[in-house]
């Protein structure tokens, strides 16, 4: 059998054996030799004792080590022996494989070695080193990728290698959106398989010689020397395209996405840390602008991730005071057949140290990823309802929706803060809705409806919100526990001239009465879209700015509450005067 029985040197071999013998005694990592021609290994006495070798000559090397080779690596191992007699394809040879030892662990290993060429320019030896990586703690415990202290330490070698050749390259640093979500509707054994199996979708697509980087968490990293931006483009889409569809995960649906940012060096910087950080900084930049992207790093881009760090620190400083510099904001909703007011929807709004009004999609971002959204998510619902309280007077039947995150959905306590709210203020269930964005229901179904047929059960209203936004619109209303579903602005602005869109709208409507739920339509901006909404379909309750924008509790009062209170004694003089 190949490699089991000491192999005759080469011609090639027996010349160079002094220098081999040499080598292998003057350096730590394992060094090799070989002809290719031949198909005949020299390997030295530490890699034959560390990984349980036949011998310390080989005939089919590959053959003899392939077996040990695991499985996901075993293509890109086969092809650098097989392309060692092709230098088309350049003479240095380089792969990062993991192998199992003697003692039957997994290991990752670093061959690195270069084609030496006779007279007549055909390969006739293969020389170099394997380097053991894992004594540097490269591995990654969970995916079995090379870690963030070997991604510093290649970078930094890239760089090197660009200053000597002057030509640079990319690097992608990826993140998968909203996996805390997955990770903790499941739990962190399953979040850490689902993780290996997202692993090993972007790594099919890594180019043959690139290495895949896992760094903190769901980010993951990868250094493409000599890449265009168009190129690192391509690979991001291939990437893509592996999460377009939800994936399955012992019977349970999940959905992930990726977002990156990029930067090349040496033209951003010469240092691998500095480099590491604008990739991250063009990142989350990528995550905060919606998600599912690609981001190029750039002063602007920098700047901007600079500034957010700086929105997080006041933020979590605010919160701590006591949601200090938070305001609600509120939105009318009115009913669909005669527009008088039936309530309104709850929006929070933050000025930083300066007193300036942030963008929500800033600042909600940072409370979600700081879990600071629960304790102000409290905050929003009891100023909720002591305002609603207060309207109520003037509009019996008034009701608020608020806004809830999905981790106050996950806080199991949650219900029971509502029901203590609702009793000390003295409020019937029914006077708030609770929001929800169909993304996050569809992203963990099964464990959103336990929670709302809890919310349910206690007489308090659930919305889905943004409908027709997220992966599976139709299908989620099938399975979905609620009360009102808001269809999102999207349709609505294109109705006027898409039959489509009209159709869908009307369609969804219509679907919704016959499961007993109401519809609440978003982003109605002109009369003509709400006489053609009125027009073909019965919709229960309309908000956008044809109604009215976003005001202070103040502004709402005077715009909408005091004029309904007018409207209404107008009506009741009136009826008066007809008997």
């Amino acid at each position: 059998m190949a490699g089991k029985k000491r192999a005759p040197l080469s011609p090639i071999l027996r010349q160079n054996k002094r220098i081999f013998d040499l080598m292998k005694n003057t350096t730590s990592d394992y060094a090799f030799m070989m002809d290719p021609t031949a198909d005949v290994f020299l390997a030295p006495p530490a890699l034959v004792r560390d990984y349980a070798l036949p011998s310390e000559t080989l005939t089919h090397v590959a053959d003899v080590l392939r077996p040990l080779v695991c499985i996901q690596d075993r293509h890109a191992f086969d092809a650098i022996f097989s392309s060692l007699m092709d230098v088309t394809e350049g003479r240095e040879r380089q792969l990062d494989f993991r192998i199992t030892n003697a003692k039957g662990n997994l290991t990752w290993l670093r061959l690195k070695g270069k084609i030496g060429l006779s007279e007549d320019g055909q390969p006739n030896l293969f020389v170099g080193t394997i380097s053991q990586l894992a004594r540097r703690n490269a591995a990654d415990s969970v995916t079995g990728l090379l870690n963030r202290y070997q991604f510093t330490e290649d970078l930094g070698e890239a760089l090197r290698t660009a200053r000597e050749t002057g030509k640079g390259g990319g690097l992608l640093v990826m993140g998968i959106d909203n996996f805390r979500m997955v990770n903790e509707a499941f739990n962190h054994e399953v979040g850490d398989a689902i993780l290996r199996e997202i692993s090993e979708c972007i790594l099919q697509n890594v180019p043959r010689r690139l290495s895949l980087y896992r760094l903190d968490g769901d980010e993951f990293g990868l250094i493409y020397p000599e890449a265009d931006e168009d190129m690192l483009q391509e690979f991001f889409i291939r990437v893509q395209r592996e999460f377009a569809h939800p994936q399955v995960y012992d019977g349970r649906q999940y959905l992930v996405t990726m977002s990156a940012g990029m930067v090349f060096y040496p033209q951003a910087a010469r240092d691998p840390l500095v480099l590491h950080k604008y990739a991250q900084a063009a990142l989350d930049t990528a995550k905060a602008g919606g998600k599912n992207r690609l981001n190029a790093f750039s002063k602007e881009v920098y700047n901007r991730w600079l500034r957010s760090l700086t929105i997080q620190e006041q933020i979590l400083e605010d919160v701590k005071a006591g949601c200090r510099n938070f305001e609600l904001y509120f939105q009318p909703q009115v009913a669909g057949d005669d527009q008088h007011i039936v309530g309104a929807e709850t929006l929070l709004r933050w000025k930083n140290e300066k007193g300036h009004m942030v963008a929500p999609m800033e600042f909600i971002r940072i409370l979600e990823e700081t879990k600071t959204i629960v304790p102000v998510g409290r905050w929003i619902f009891e100023q909720a309802l002591r305002v609603c309280k207060e309207w109520r007077k003037k509009i019996p039947n008034f009701r608020m929706s608020v806004n809830m995150s999905y981790e106050q959905i996950k806080d199991l306590s949650f219900l029971e803060f509502i029901e203590d709210c609702l009793h000390r203020h003295d409020m019937p269930p029914d006077a708030v809705v609770l929001e929800l964005t169909e993304s996050k229901i569809v992203s963990d179904m099964k464990f959103v409806n336990a929670q709302f047929d809890a919310f349910r059960m206690h007489g308090i209203k659930i919305a889905m919100d943004d409908f027709g936004t997220g992966y599976s619109s139709l299908s989620s209303l099938k399975n979905l526990n609620c009360d009102i579903v808001k269809i999102d602005r999207a349709f609505v602005k294109q109705i006027l001239w898409s039959d489509f869109d009209r159709r869908i709208v009307d369609y969804t409507v219509e679907l919704c009465h016959s499961m007993g739920m109401k519809v609440c339509i978003e982003g109605v901006e002109t009369q003509e879209e709400y006489e053609l909404l009125t027009k073909t379909c019965k919709v229960d309750s309309i908000q956008g700015y044809l109604f009215g924008r976003p005001e202070t509790k103040e502004g709402f009062e005077e715009k909408f509450l005091m004029r309904q209170e007018a409207h209404g004694k107008e009506q009741l003089c009136h009826a008066s005067a007809m008997r």
